[in-house]
């Protein structure tokens, strides 16, 4: 990782079902790719699946919402609408992990 991108969080909580959550975000410098100057990954999944059940992310620069093997461009409503509707998403007993 270059030294002008942050990690600002990054947590994983794996579940005895064999799902796996993961939160990360980084800052990284304002381009054409990355104009809000924030890469991250929302997700949730079969640990080692090859399709999350969800995932919100942004790392080719465009925001895709995944769920299983199908993916949706969508808008850029910010970090914590993002993050919310991905908890909101989980199911109920492993919101409170988050």
């Amino acid at each position: 990782m270059s030294d002008d991108v942050t990690v600002v969080r990054d947590e994983i909580e794996a579940y005895a079902d064999g799902t796996v959550a993961r939160v990360r975000v980084l800052a990284v410098p304002k381009s054409t790719k990355f104009p809000e100057e924030v890469k991250y990954s929302f997700h949730y999944g079969v640990a080692g699946g090859e399709n999350p059940y969800i995932r919100l992310d942004n790392h080719h620069g465009v925001h895709e919402l995944h769920l299983g093997s199908r993916t949706y461009e969508g808008d850029f409503p910010g970090l914590q609408t993002l993050y919310r509707a991905w908890r909101a998403a989980l199911p109920f007993e492993k919101r409170t992990d988050w």
